[in-house]
């Protein structure tokens, strides 16, 4: 029952908002399909098939809200379920920033479901997993990683007529593959809408070879490179940085986009000319809902352009506050680069560091966005366009500000996470310190 059609669920939400006499009611209504398989030292350690629905109620009389959750659906239930948000609605405060629910809306159909990963199964997954472990065996490595799949259903109603449902699935995949004496690590991550994207086999022969090839990694002394970030390590920088275009936290003098002594930094030339970024939820790529959760259609934005930021993103109350229009962010990221591949930048590189992943990253200074991080996974380094040896790993003391300053060059975009996004040649990057992790 977990995933219901379009008509399906618009005939339970209009039976939950038929039992309302709240002055406003929304409701939501959610599930998920999907199943995963765990594994290390090249064994499965567990697998598992996972079912879930539930449904969400919000009332409000004037501005007091109650909330309440259930996951029974049946007349009694979803009557108890509308009772008790309203129960607690009377309870409540007032919400000083409550916005009263959205009208009818228009949304584009949106292309995040695939048939094939929807249809997946046990012995889908245990063939992809066999293929990882064939791999790690063959070489006489040590494999742990993470295979799960998920179809889900989200759609919202609310008593002003509004009504938005979305059907998509996913497909993701991790693994760690190391050398039996621990001295060489390699890692894969990936995840796709459509399984006929998911390589397994090509991606472990990948991790397979960086936890070769990292084996007897040599000291280099801490400072400023030139560094090339796989576009795992760029996704691992910018994740952070994505969340700072809020319109809000700017104009409140808490984030990288706030102005010293007031203001935000929309329309000021933050970044280097190359460095242009929006998202899509059509971008077939990278797909994503067209609808959010309190009802904003989703569209194409332009976030920044030749360096310049164009845009930020405003919440309905902070758009009242401000007087402009909202624009909710989108996680179909996209940051646009060139056509060189990961191999290109390498060959253009003098002198420098390739970065697998970056992990345990941790903010330092939110005015300046610099976090502090670790390098992971095969570090290694580069000399007259070769990679020479590996290299021990290092800890970062770097902001994504600066780096998408100090761009050299910008390859061909990948699917990393929910965002297109390019290897990067990067100058100047802050290497503070020696780790011996592997």
């Amino acid at each position: 029952m977990a995933i219901l059609s379009k008509e399906e669920a618009q005939a339970i939400l209009k039976k939950v908002l038929s039992y309302s006499k709240a002055d406003a009611c929304e409701v939501s209504l959610n599930g998920s399909d999907g199943g995963n398989i765990r594994y290390a030292r090249n064994a499965v350690s567990t697998a598992g098939q996972i079912d879930v629905m539930s449904l969400g109620v919000s009332a409000t009389f004037g501005k007091k809200t109650g909330t309440a959750t259930i996951n029974e659906f049946d007349d009694a239930s979803l009557q108890k379920v509308v009772k008790r948000a309203e129960e607690l609605a009377l309870l409540a405060p007032e919400n000083p920033e409550y916005m009263p629910p959205l009208g009818p809306q228009n949304f584009a159909e949106s292309l995040t479901y695939n048939a094939n990963t929807a249809a997946m199964n046990p012995d889908t997954r245990a063939d992809m997993v066999a293929k990882s472990l064939g791999v790690s065996k063959a070489a006489g490595l040590d494999a742990a990683g993470f295979l799960e799949n998920s179809t889900r259903f989200s759609s919202i109603m609310n008593s002003k007529g509004l009504f938005a449902y979305n059907k998509s699935t996913n497909v993701s995949f991790s693994v760690t593959i190391r050398n039996k004496q621990g001295t060489g690590s390699g890692y894969v991550e990936q995840d796709f809408n459509n399984l006929d994207k998911m390589d397994t086999l090509a991606l472990s022969k990948i991790a397979a070879t960086k936890a070769n090839t990292s084996a007897g990694a040599k000291a280099l002394e801490p400072g400023k490179y030139t560094v090339i970030l796989e576009p795992l390590a760029a996704s691992d920088m910018l994740g952070n940085m994505f969340r700072g275009f809020d319109a809000r936290s700017a104009d409140e003098g808490r984030s990288f986009m706030s102005k010293k002594g007031g203001g935000t930094r929309l329309g000021e030339q933050l970044f280097s000319e190359n460095v242009n970024i929006y998202s899509d939820p059509l971008n077939p790529e990278v797909p994503g809902s067209t609808w959010t959760g309190d009802g904003l259609p989703v569209t194409r934005t332009q976030w920044v352009q030749n360096g310049v930021v164009k845009n930020l993103s405003y919440s309905r109350y902070w758009a009242a506050q401000k007087n402009v229009q909202p624009l909710p962010f989108s996680r179909s990221i996209v940051l646009e680069g060139g056509n060189q591949s990961l191999q290109d930048l390498i060959k253009s590189t003098e002198k420098g560091i390739l970065v697998t992943r970056f992990w345990y990253i941790r903010m330092v200074d939110p005015q300046t966005l610099l976090l502090t991080g670790l390098t992971r996974d095969g570090t290694f380094y580069i000399e007259n366009g070769e990679i020479k040896f590996p290299i021990k790993n290092f800890r970062f003391n770097e902001s994504p500000v600066i780096m998408l300053n100090n761009v050299e060059a910008l390859g061909k975009p990948v699917r990393t996470g929910s965002g297109l996004i390019p290897p990067m040649k990067i100058r100047d990057f802050t290497f503070s310190s020696l780790s011996d992790a592997i």
